[in-house]
């Protein structure tokens, strides 16, 4: 008997044949093999929006294989991925196949484990036909948008842009972000802290200044402040109510894909795309030392937090036999899903709760041992037992005014023991205050009053981004990486350290876009088409319907923007700099050509000078004594190197400082990783300074 598997890659091909065995020939289809045509849109919309797909470009052999396989097997099961685009995958492999589409022939698998693969194999199933028309609805909407909106752009703005109904939305959260940052008015306020001494204590603790006269005061001036000051020199501070409590904390939910590519951006720098392209690895299959090929996670493209009972009993056994008893719960932990999400797939976790990030690390990259450790860990700590906070607050008073004070200590570590959730804003550290009891007479170590002023609000960073566009409805797990690589490769939005701003031609389309597509832009808009392509998901609505329902008034939008905008091009504004063209002397300006970014005189055609955007770090070459650049490599990774490259050949990808060597007097440099450890990169220097943290940890 041939029973024949197609699978969407290689990797997971070569791990699923190791538990089906002889009796099976698993091949993959190298994902894709049909779509829409790139050369037109692919798509009569006159006639129920039929889609003309073509076989992909490249891939003839590959069918022909897949064909000839098929015709000599005697059962053929289409296991793609478990979701939307997997099951329109297996839609199409059953036609180019010829496949009875009423054969249960379809199968899936949360985790490419022996049992994952096993129970797969005994639940065929036939192709979920709303599946692929949610897929279908989805993939045609995109290209009507993208194919009908994008020449519209060529023509009043320039060649190359993009609209789609995720991407531009995002474009504009981060544009709308940037407006309120340029209208933000800041304002000055003032704090009053004092630093603290109880009575047998040795440690100051701190307190901030609430109020006066039995009310709250808001500090504005320096006067203000400076009044407070005086009154409170030699007055005698005194404790008053104190109140002590125990505060519950919670462990975070296990992974989604959404919470998984936030925190790996929060706690491994990893962008979007990447933290997927390490979950895809972990989740098709590695080969493990002692173990074989076996998938190392569940699949990763989810927004439900239900795990199973198997999976939360593996992880109670393992906490209890490595931490005790106490570290379990009182009661299983039960996480709620979001009302919209889709309950097909388990959270994100490990398949094995006992396979340790340590027994696997010799096994994986760099980037499938990191983000393995991040799930692992989450996950075990989401089973794990609450942790409790002992708590103190103090109301100290010094005359008629009034301090307040709070602090924390640990009374059971619980799951923080393994794992604390990272935060997009940092946050204050209130350590553990002194025992304080009401009367006591505190020493005034120091009393300062501090200006500050109000922050406008922050760029997004991609988590944030994602955070949002999840929060509001606006597309869907598999969609947040692609998006944000179209807006950066599209010059829409540039990353700013790990902000991402929007460019001039961002704000231009933005600009266009909200003027004549109001729909395409607006949040609330697409959420609720998010919604009604969810419902072709769930069977309740016609995919047709759907697209004659929204195309009605796009193409009378699109058609009343032509009006609107005939004759009319706008020009996307060039950014100024305060480089000094030497040919005659206007301030240059940042171009974007076929290789990136350059600077151009903006007196073009009279002048046409052209540069190389040079960023200079203030660091000087060790080896010339030129200046040391940030520079980027073909595939954009940074690094450092001299401005008087290839006559120079000095390159780092260590971070120049401004401290000089103590030895030398040259530019030192500091390493990326866990230490950061400090040299210098002289010849026969060898000046090296460990940091602070690489010796408290020696000290510890």
């Amino acid at each position: 008997m041939s029973n024949l598997v197609i699978v969407e890659s290689p990797a997971k091909a070569k791990t699923i044949q190791k538990y089906l065995g002889d009796n099976y020939e698993v091949v993959a289809s190298m994902g894709h093999i049909r779509d829409l045509p790139k050369s037109k849109i692919g798509v009569d919309i006159e006639h129920g929006f039929t889609p003309q797909y073509v076989n992909i470009k490249g891939k003839e052999d590959l069918i022909s294989s897949l064909v000839k396989e098929a015709k000599k097997s005697d059962k053929v099961y289409l296991a793609t991925d478990p979701d939307r685009e997997g099951e329109a995958i297996s839609w199409h492999l059953a036609h180019l196949l010829d496949l009875d589409l009423k054969d249960e022939n379809r199968v899936t698998f949360n985790e490419i484990t022996k049992t994952g693969v096993q129970n797969g194999m005994a639940h065929p199933r036939q192709i979920d036909q709303a599946l692929v028309d949610a897929q279908q609805a989805r993939r045609i909407l995109d290209r009507i948008v993208g194919y009908k909106i994008s020449p519209f752009l060529w023509r009043k703005i320039r060649r190359g842009l993009s609209a789609g109904r995720v991407q531009s939305v995002a474009v504009k959260l981060i544009v709308d972000r940037e407006e309120e940052i340029r209208a933000f008015k800041s304002e000055e306020y003032w704090t009053i802290d004092a630093s603290l001494l109880a009575e047998g204590s040795r440690k100051a603790f701190p307190a901030k200044y609430h109020g006066h006269g039995g009310k709250k005061q808001e500090i504005k001036d320096k006067e203000t402040a400076d009044a407070i000051l005086a009154a409170l020199q030699g007055v005698e501070f005194q404790v008053g109510t104190v109140k002590k409590g125990v505060r519950k904390k919670s462990p975070a939910p296990p992974f989604i894909t959404s919470t998984l590519q936030q925190e790996a951006s929060r706690k491994l720098g990893f962008q979007a795309r990447r933290t997927m392209k390490a979950a895809q690895e972990l989740y098709e299959g590695v080969e493990v030392e002692g173990m074989g090929a076996m998938g190392l996670i569940t699949y990763m493209r989810t927004d439900s937090l239900r795990l199973s009972d198997e999976a939360v009993k593996d992880a109670a056994a393992f906490i209890e036999e490595k931490y005790g008893k106490p570290y379990l719960p009182q009661t299983k932990r039960v996480y709620k899903s979001k009302a919209s999400a889709q309950d097909g797939h388990e959270a994100i976790r490990p398949t094995v709760a006992s396979l340790t990030p340590d027994k696997v690390k010799g096994s994986l990259t760099s980037d499938q041992y990191k983000l393995y450790k991040l799930i692992w860990e989450r996950f075990i700590a989401s089973q794990m037992a609450t942790a409790l906070l002992d708590t103190v607050s103090a109301d100290i008073h010094a005359g008629d005014y009034l301090f307040k004070a709070s602090g924390y200590s640990v009374k059971f570590d619980g799951f923080t023991v393994l794992y604390v959730e990272g935060k997009d804003e940092e946050e204050e550290d209130s350590g553990a205050l002194p025992p304080l009891e009401t009367g006591m007479v505190l020493k005034v170590k120091a009393l300062d009053g501090n200006q500050h002023f109000t922050q406008p609000p922050a760029r997004f960073t991609e988590a944030s981004l994602i955070k949002t566009l999840e929060e509001n409805g606006i597309g869907r797990p598999s969609t947040y990486a692609p998006t944000i690589t179209t807006i950066l490769q599209r010059n829409y939005v540039e990353r700013d350290a790990k902000a991402l701003k929007p460019t001039p031609l961002g704000e231009v389309t933005t600009k266009l876009m909200e003027d004549q597509f109001s729909n395409i832009v607006d949040v609330d808009f697409t959420a609720n088409m998010e919604k009604n392509l969810d419902g072709v998901e769930e069977g309740k609505t016609d995919w047709v319907s759907t697209l004659d329902n929204f195309y009605k008034d796009f193409a009378a939008t699109l058609e009343q923007a032509e009006k609107n905008m005939d004759g009319t091009r706008i020009k996307v504004p060039d950014e100024e700099t305060d480089v000094v063209c030497e040919l005659c002397g206007r301030k240059m300006v940042i171009k974007m050509g076929r290789f990136g970014k350059f600077l151009a005189c903006p007196g073009f055609p009279e002048c046409k000078n052209t540069k190389k955007i040079v960023q200079e770090t203030g660091g000087i070459c060790p080896l010339c004594g030129g200046k040391v650049l940030a520079k980027k490599s073909k595939n954009g990774k940074g690094y450092y190197g001299c401005e008087n490259n290839p006559t120079c050949s000095f390159m780092t990808w260590d971070k120049p400082l401004t401290d000089l060597c103590p030895q030398c007097g040259s530019t030192l440099f500091k390493k990326a990783g866990r230490y950061g450890r400090i040299h210098c990169l002289k010849p026969d220097c060898g000046y090296e300074q460990a940091t602070g943290k690489e010796k408290k940890e020696k000290e510890e």
